[in-house]
């Protein structure tokens, strides 16, 4: 694989919230293709959660979907990896489903998911799509992880991800990206805390422009026009992934599980279209 020296984007340093969310500077920092007369075809990867044990199959087969359908932008919404050697839940609580748990390996998952996904896509001859990773919070762990424990500076950081080495235009957690008129982003904050906003009717009615999120299981989508009648539409869909979780009941882990093909994106109006692992599963499974 050949390495693509990309400059990093410097993280934004100011409190990020509803109130000033940098959709302006976000919208220069992609480097995108000339776009169509209809608009973009935009695939959106939701939170895919890759760790140790996990059934991965569906990565190989989104990939080999998107040959076929070509999306000119991928978009990667963030959470791609789970890393649950990093996360504070169950920490220092003596729970035994803590113990064995390695930065290592949850490392490991996350660059075998990645290699699953992006195989078919370089395979694929004359395909070369846009890329686009908003990070998540569960990448940001990582940072986090360092700046608590700062015996480790030098010896683990986002660069382990080598994202910009797999083709993408990385783009900092909170940090939303304009394509075309739709903001994307992992979660977009609301209030002082910057907590995320969990309603897409929220969404629109905050940033006053499509938006699409990832974070929240399941999928939630909502309409709107601005006062020139352009469509505004929103999406929170944040589960591209098979395995459940314990922390969720039965009924809860049944939220639907799928990616999203976005046609005719163009000055903040696009036509969506859910793609769920099942489909997936039957196409290629």
């Amino acid at each position: 694989m050949t390495k693509k020296k990309e400059e990093k984007i410097k993280p934004v340093k100011k409190q990020i919230t509803a109130a000033n969310l940098p959709i302006g500077l976000a919208s220069e920092l992609a480097k995108l293709p000339p776009m169509p007369e209809h608009g973009y075809k935009i695939a959106v990867i939701p939170d895919v959660q890759a760790m140790p044990g996990v059934p991965m199959e569906h990565l190989t087969w989104a990939g080999q979907y998107l040959c076929e359908k070509r999306p000119d932008i991928i978009v990667c919404i963030g959470d791609f990896g789970d890393f649950p050697s990093l996360s504070r839940w169950g920490q220092g609580q003596g729970y035994a489903s803590w113990e064995g748990r390695r930065y290592k390996d949850d490392l490991n998952a996350f660059h075998q998911a990645m290699q699953l996904f992006l195989t078919p896509i370089r395979d694929e001859a004359g395909y070369d799509p846009t890329k686009v990773f908003t990070l998540g919070n569960h990448e940001a762990f990582i940072d986090r992880f360092v700046e608590e424990n700062p015996i480790l500076q030098g010896h683990m950081s986002l660069d382990d991800l080598k994202l910009p080495e797999y083709g993408w235009q990385v783009f900092e957690f909170m940090q939303p990206v304009n394509i075309a008129g739709t903001a994307f982003c992992h979660f977009f904050p609301s209030g002082i805390m910057g907590r995320p906003i969990t309603a897409a009717r929220t969404l629109l009615s905050r940033l006053h422009m499509s938006a699409f999120a990832g974070h929240q299981q399941g999928r939630m989508i909502d309409f709107a026009k601005r006062a020139d009648g352009t469509d505004m539409t929103a999406i929170i869909s944040g589960s591209f992934y098979q395995h459940e979780y314990d922390y969720l009941s039965p009924f809860t882990n049944k939220h639907w599980r799928g990616m999203y093909m976005l046609h005719e994106v163009k000055a903040g109006s696009y036509d969506e279209m859910p793609v769920s692992i099942d489909f997936l599963r039957r196409r290629y499974g």
